[in-house]
């Protein structure tokens, strides 16, 4: 197959002008908020949460505000910010949580591999 598939390529773009970040493996969790729960943790990642089923209301230690998504909006989160969710009504809300899949350097991955041949590191001649 020499042509990709139309739904993967934007009308005026090259097929290999994708931005990096497009490129780089993605971690995604699924999870659901229940009705009348709120859940809370400190985000570890820049990720990008986004909303399906209910009305999903978050808000941020960091902002004054508080956040009312709509199924099918996305909402950006930054590393290190506390973030608490919670619904709207008696529906549960499915949210998926997208970050970039960490990367190592290529000096560590050739370590790892050292140590899982335990080969150790290399000694001078």
């Amino acid at each position: 197959m020499d042509q990709a598939s139309p739904q993967c390529m934007d009308g005026d773009a090259h097929p290999y002008a994708y931005q990096q970040d497009e490129r780089l493996p993605k971690v995604v969790v699924h999870f659901p908020v229940a009705p009348g729960a709120t859940l809370t943790w400190r985000v570890d990642a820049d990720s990008t949460l986004a909303v399906n089923g209910a009305r999903l209301w978050l808000t941020r230690i960091s902002s004054p505000y508080d956040h009312w998504l709509t199924p099918g909006q996305t909402f950006s989160l930054q590393r290190g910010e506390r973030i608490w969710l919670s619904t709207d009504g008696e529906r549960t809300a499915h949210v998926s949580l997208t970050c970039p899949l960490p990367a190592q350097g290529f000096f560590e991955r050739w370590l790892n591999r050292l140590a899982c041949l335990s080969l150790g590191p290399p000694t001078p001649r």
